[in-house]
């Protein structure tokens, strides 16, 4: 097994996996332009706060809706169909939005979008994951989320460079062309080995593997594929109920909920908002600084591509979720004293910061990542799908209640209740996620099987 987990790369991979993050730069994108669209729909379509937030939070709806049927499909259909699936839903939700003529047009078109966020968020990880050897599973899997911050990044920017004409539509409408390339590019590329060995196609998978690998010989990682699937229970939501699955359920559901829950979406999809807050007024302004606030998650997914697979998962987890409270606590404390009124927006931006710089390197990347490593060939789609709605369903929570918190509690408040929540997500990590550098899928599987704690792998 040690020998086929560390073989090398072959440039099939990489480009296999450029193509794929193309899911994740959409799932960005998407998840990111109504930061700024929203300051000129608002306007236009007259929104209350209340129904602000339902057109914010509605591709939250859609994207619950495509993580189950994403995790419904991709079993029986296979990674790569489901991806250009995605990809088609990408193209009419982007057409559709930017065409939207009504309030209710805009949502319904904005659920759309969310069921291929949806289905992108975990599959495309997924289909990364099963090509890539163990050695360098962590960085190309990284390259995925740095993907979703480039798309988000890349959002702001159009967000930013349309706002003077208030082009809301282009800003929605111009995520046809990646998911175009998306799902041709998909089209070419071959599906899952993993996938193609479970559904007994063993000698399309062993071609696939040839073209990944630099070894002659993919024969032992075959055999330890077909070996697992043969120490397999059932698959499907029966299969998820095996004694051996109820602690990477655990540590997989748990990870969705706190990275959802320590606020980074609401710094996503309310950022030109918050610096409204903190003082920046105009438009314009407020999104180029959400931009920035972009740029600085870039850098660091940057850092944790070259991190992951040297340093650990869990070293980055725990200094990452232990900085995000750092940043929480600054950013309650320039809202909360009146002392600092005078320095309040660049004490509100210092804290967003080292918020999202320690997202990004920590909370980030690990939780999509160990969902594609923790879980059983035969229930890891249905696995991630369950992780994945989890996620979506607290996005939604969290981001329907922004606002409104905010306005009862106050912001100070708000922030530093992330901050008490990304304590206890910190204990949680602490006590229960695994360090899965450097093993193969089959090995953290094997874990699993012993009954031993996580820690322990």
């Amino acid at each position: 097994m040690e020998n086929h987990a560390k073989s090398g790369v072959k440039g099939f991979v990489y480009i296999a996996v450029g193509i794929a993050a193309i899911g994740g730069l959409l799932f960005g994108y998407d998840t990111g332009v109504i930061s700024g669209a929203i300051l000129f729909i608002k306007i236009q379509f007259s929104l209350s706060a209340a129904m602000e937030e339902m057109v914010v939070s509605s591709v939250l709806v859609g994207a619950v809706l495509g993580a189950v049927i994403g995790g419904a499909l991709t079993n029986r259909f296979g990674r790569r169909k489901i991806i250009i699936l995605g990809g088609v839903i990408f193209t009419v939700s982007a057409i559709g939005t930017a065409l939207a003529p009504t309030v209710a047009w805009l949502i319904a078109a904005r659920i759309v979008s969310g069921i291929a966020i949806g289905m992108a968020s975990f599959i495309s990880p997924m289909y990364i994951a099963e090509l890539s050897p163990a050695k360098v599973r962590g960085a190309l899997l990284a390259v995925n989320m740095l993907a979703i911050t480039t798309g988000i990044l890349v959002a702001y920017l159009v967000d930013y460079a349309l706002s003077d004409i208030q082009g809301w539509r282009y800003m929605f409408g111009l995520a046809a062309i990646p998911s175009i390339i998306l799902t041709i590019g998909m089209w070419w590329l071959p599906d899952s080995p993993r996938w193609l060995i479970s559904q007994s196609k063993v000698e399309q998978a062993r071609q696939i593997l040839e073209r990944a690998r630099t070894v002659s010989d993919v024969s032992p990682e075959i055999m330890d594929i077909q070996k697992s699937l043969s120490q397999q229970g059932g698959s499907g939501i029966a299969g998820l109920l095996q004694p051996l699955l109820r602690m990477p359920m655990i540590v997989g559901v748990g990870l969705a909920l706190f990275q959802q829950m320590t606020g980074i979406n609401t710094v996503i999809y309310y950022a030109p908002t918050i610096f409204k807050f903190a003082g920046i007024k105009a438009a314009g302004p407020a999104i180029l600084a959400g931009a920035g606030l972009a740029m600085v998650m870039w850098c660091f997914h940057v850092m944790a591509i070259f991190l992951l697979d040297r340093v650990g998962r869990r070293p980055l987890l725990l200094i990452g979720i232990a900085g995000q409270v750092i940043g929480l606590g600054i950013l309650g404390a320039a809202f909360q004293f009146q002392q600092l009124a005078s320095f309040k927006s660049m004490i509100a931006i210092g804290g967003l910061v080292i918020y999202v710089s320690c997202f990004a390197m920590g909370l980030g990347p690990i939780f999509w990542l160990m969902i594609s490593e923790i879980y059983p060939l035969k229930v890891r789609g249905c696995a991630m799908s369950v992780a994945t709605v989890a996620n979506w369903a607290m996005n939604l929570v969290v981001a329907v209640t922004f606002l409104t918190l905010a306005a009862w509690i106050g912001r100070a408040q708000t922030f530093w209740l992330y901050g008490i929540i990304a304590i206890a997500a910190w204990i949680f990590c602490y006590l229960l996620v695994p360090e899965t550098k450097g093993r193969s899928l089959e090995e953290i599987e094997a874990h699993w099987r012993t009954g031993k704690p996580p820690r322990a792998l």
